[in-house]
This record gives structure tokens, sequence and C-alpha cells, in this order.
């Protein structure tokens, strides 16, 4: 069979499950397994999906963002002087000592 697996193999694993969850439980979680994987696969195949619907987009955006390359080297100077506006703020904060309310 499976990998070594020998017909009364299953049948020890089926008495151990139902000795350990009892009868009445044992349906109740094979139903809740089946929704479980029910809504895992309508999940996975709604996140392919919408992937192959934005494949097209991301293709359509490249072109305009070539078209500008002024643009974002204007944000990159502005991101770069935000950056050391901030390390001059750290630097100075850490020189001076810090009052601790006690």
């Amino acid at each position: 069979m499976l990998n070594g697996l020998q017909p009364w193999h299953l049948i020890i694993v089926l008495v151990v499950l139902v000795l350990l969850f009892g009868a009445k439980r044992l349906p109740d979680a094979a139903r809740s397994v089946g929704k479980s994987m029910k809504i895992f696969k309508a999940e996975t195949k709604s996140m392919q999906d919408s992937a192959d619907e934005s494949e097209p987009a991301e293709t359509k955006q490249l072109p305009s963002a070539t078209a500008q390359p002024k643009a974002s080297d204007q944000q990159v100077a502005d991101l770069q002087r935000q950056l050391d506006e901030l390390k001059k703020q750290q630097n100075t904060g850490t020189d001076q000592p810090q009052k601790h309310a006690s």
C-alpha cells in the first residue's frame, strides 16, 4: 500500500481515534475539516485568480514608471534629505542627557 502501511495499521489508527474522541465527535470533526479544506481551496483559487488579473496591470505600469525618471530622482533626493534630517535629530537627541520623571 502506501509506504509500507498495511491494512491492519489503518484499522489500529481508526480504533485509537474512536477510543480517544468517541464515535459522536468523529463525524463532526471530519465535517469541520472538510469545511476548512473547502474554504482553503476557495481562498487559494481566488488568490491565483487575482494574481493572474494583476499581472497585465503591472506590465502596463512599467512604461509609465520609466517615462518619468526625473520625478523618481526628485523623490529619491527628498527621501535622502529626510533621512539626513532624522539622523541629525537622532544625533542631537543622544548628545543631550535625557531627564526622567521619577
